[in-house]
Order: C-alpha cells, then structure tokens, then sequence
C-alpha cells in the first residue's frame, strides 16, 4: 500500500508542550501536507519558558524505533533535531545510511534550550566534518553556528561548515541582519530576507523552519525554494499569537 502524500520522519526530542521537538515537526508536517512520523532521541521535562530535566535515549534505541519505518515506508528525507553529543549523532548517522543508504538528511543543531541549558558543550573538528558529510543540509542559528565552528564572526562560521555540505544559516540571533537567513550553496550566498511583518517569539521556532524546509523537499522543490517557503511558513505561525506556543492551524 502507497500513500499519496511523502513520508517523512523526524528524529528529535519529546517536548511534553508540544512547542518544540517531535510534536512541533509532526504538526509542520502535516500542515504541509505530509504524511509525519517521528522517533525519539530524549524525553524532556519543560515547558515553553522553562527547561527542567533531560533523559536521553541511546542510539541503538533510537535506530530500533526507526528501522520498521524506512523498511515498511518510502521515507527519503529524514529530518534530526536533540541529539545526545556528537558521537552519538555519528552513530545515529551511519545507522540511517545502513538501513536507507538513500536517505537524505536535515541537521537541525540544537545544542541547547531556550532556557539556556546545554546539551553539547562542543564538538571536536574529526566529528564534525564526519556528521557534516553525512547530512544535506545544516541549518544553525548564529551561536550554533559560531560553537560548531569555532571563529569569532558568523560569516566565516557558515563558509566554515559549507566547506562540507550546505548551510542554512538562521537570521534569528544576528545582530548585522536579524531575521535575514543566509543559504551557502557550494560557496555561493543567497539572501532569504524577512517579510517585515510584525512576528512574536516562539519557542521551537527553529524546529519548525527546519520540519518546513524537510517537507518542502519531500515535495521536489529545489533546495532554495523549500528554504523560502519554510521561512515563510515560520513567520506565519510566529504571527499566529503572541504567545510562546504556536499556532499551527487557525
């Protein structure tokens, strides 16, 4: 049996408000008309604006969670948010590639929560390039992207990464262009700029731009494309309320 609409999976932590995490990439999906699945890589303890307590979940469980999916699914793009440090997002990424040598892969780096508490510390240079190789598309915020790469500014931290696949560099934190989104695409820059309109803060913002961009490239758009239309998506439940939940559906 086939089913009409692309299978996508998620493979992120649980957040029991439902704002970040697998809940958050599920409700995208199937706001883009996708048919949503999820695996998950920590339970947490949290709300919108508070952090409390994490329980990470070990690769070999994570990969048992996903092996009856791609082998029962037409799953080609897979995206991953919490890992529990780079070893294990290594791990998780050679596991995927065994089961679904195919499988195409978006790196959402959540490397701490809202609320401050750090899940990585750092990662070492062998791991990154190793994990970067293996994913299509890594999309950090600015202080994701100036802790993965190590320099001072974060242009040179997206040229850094985009040494080894591209990078989606969210505008959110910038203080030279807040809410501009830079796309690096073999060492070419597009500007994804923001609509102007009035938006609120939401937690798991980040989550659902990268979920958006999964499902538009389950769709066949070109990569540029499924970035502007998960900004424009992103913005759009950043003005539903101005709340710290979104609102995915009005």
């Amino acid at each position: 049996m086939s089913y009409e609409r692309p299978v996508v999976l998620s493979i992120a932590g649980y957040d029991p408000c439902g704002g970040a995490g697998v809940l958050a990439d599920v409700k995208t999906f199937e706001q883009h008309h996708c048919l949503g699945m999820a695996a998950v890589t920590a339970w947490t303890v949290q709300t919108e604006e508070a952090f409390l307590h994490w329980c990470p979940v070990g690769t070999e469980q994570v990969l048992a969670q996903v092996q009856p999916l791609l082998e029962r699914y037409p799953i080609e793009w897979i995206k991953i948010g919490l890992c529990p440090g780079p070893e294990g997002l290594l791990a998780l990424l050679q596991g995927l590639k065994r089961l679904s040598p195919g499988v195409k892969v978006i790196w959402d780096p959540v490397l701490s929560a809202t609320a401050g508490y750090a899940f990585v510390a750092e990662v070492r240079e062998p791991f990154l390039a190793a994990i970067l190789e293996q994913v299509y598309l890594v999309t950090p915020n600015v202080p994701e992207a100036l802790l993965l790469s190590r320099c001072a500014d974060d242009e040179a931290a997206a040229l850094t990464l985009s040494r080894y696949t591209r990078v989606l560099l969210k505008g959110g934190h910038s203080e030279s262009t807040p809410g501009m989104d830079r796309l690096w695409i073999a060492g070419a820059r597009r500007d994804i700029p923001p609509t102007g309109k009035q938006v609120y803060a939401k937690h798991g913002s980040g989550c659902i731009l990268s979920a958006a961009i999964t499902a538009n490239l389950a769709h066949g758009l070109i990569l540029e494309a499924a970035c502007v239309k998960g900004k424009q998506y992103v913005e759009q439940v950043l003005r539903s309320n101005t709340q710290l939940l979104a609102y995915h559906a009005t």
